[in-house]
């Protein structure tokens, strides 16, 4: 019995001060906030849930259609669509709170005067991170505006800091031409974590009828596609800078998590699987917890250390 304690590899991490039983969290947007896989994920199981986007006030999103299929992944254009911070306050916190796992708020907004009053609200919820959403490519105001900008990206950092109670994570945009300064700069004011990559900025043209796919024109790619892209940023950025990273961008399965942790990130989200595979959160722990055994990990942090130069 001791000897099978003893091989069992440590999973928990910890994220700027904050202990997750496991790495595997979800990626925003794409999981709601946990009811609509309800049936399909034991949430106690995840290290973390990583709500869809909460704005100040209720945002309608962008016109359809929102999403397209494309080769090794999916556009969406969603636009953040959400009914605000009051109704998630009310609605979604307590269907959480009966769960074991972490809760971090994606903080949406179309000004720094936004952002702030979010994270205001959120200042004395019990939850436990805001991720800070910088870098969303489907709407027209703010978020990648912030994300893309060095000095833009400071300065909702440093304001955000100022009001906001819980640890701050802030979410990277891919859609920059050096994303180490970028994580340098909001690390510089303040940044308790960094998480990234949100989508890349893409584009589906239907050829038939002569016309984009999207209603919004252009959406945010994500899914296996991305990951060579993804995996990249990362390391870049686990070099750089010294605030804990999660990695996501197209991982499907356990060793696709693994490899993130091998970049140097802390933890990882699950984002696009979510929608082919409503269990792949629990499927891809399962599959780092098997990993770690047969490579002979006794703990992520192991994982984070191994890689070969």
């Amino acid at each position: 019995m001791n000897e099978k304690k003893i091989n069992m590899p440590d999973l928990s991490i910890d994220l700027a001060g904050i202990k997750l039983k496991n790495p595997i969290m979800t990626a925003s947007g794409t999981f709601g906030s946990g009811k609509e896989y309800g049936e399909y994920v034991d949430l106690n199981r995840l290290g973390a849930v990583v709500v869809k986007g909460v704005s100040l006030t209720p945002w309608k999103g962008n016109p359809t259609p929102r999403v397209a299929e494309t080769y090794g992944g999916m556009l969406n254009a969603v636009g953040l669509q959400n009914p605000g911070v009051d109704a998630f306050m009310s609605e979604d916190i307590p269907f959480l709170k009966k769960y074991d796992t972490r809760i971090i708020v994606n903080v949406s907004g179309k000004s720094i005067e936004e952002y702030c009053g979010v994270a205001e609200r959120l200042a004395e919820a019990d939850i436990d991170m805001l991720e800070l959403n910088i870098s969303c490519p489907n709407i027209k105001e703010g978020g990648i505006t912030f994300g893309t900008d060095t000095k833009m990206a400071a300065l909702v950092v440093k304001e955000v800091k100022k009001v906001s109670r819980q640890p701050l994570m802030v979410k990277l945009s891919p859609n920059v031409t050096d994303i180490t300064e970028i994580a340098k700069a909001v690390e510089a004011e303040g940044a308790d974590a960094i998480s990234m990559i949100n989508t890349l900025l893409g584009m589906a043209i239907d050829a038939k009828n002569k016309r984009p796919i999207l209603g919004n024109v252009m959406g945010g790619l994500s899914g296996p596609a991305i990951k060579p892209v993804a995996l990249r940023m990362v390391y870049q950025v686990c070099r750089s800078v010294k605030v804990p990273v999660v990695g996501m961008g197209g991982i499907m399965t356990g060793e696709d998590a693994a490899e993130f942790i091998l970049a140097g990130a802390t933890g990882v989200a699950v984002g696009t699987a979510n929608f082919t595979n409503p269990s792949a959160t629990v499927d891809v722990l399962e599959g780092l917890e098997s990993y770690m055994k047969h490579q002979g990990f006794s703990s992520v942090g192991e994982i984070q250390n191994a890689m070969k130069k």
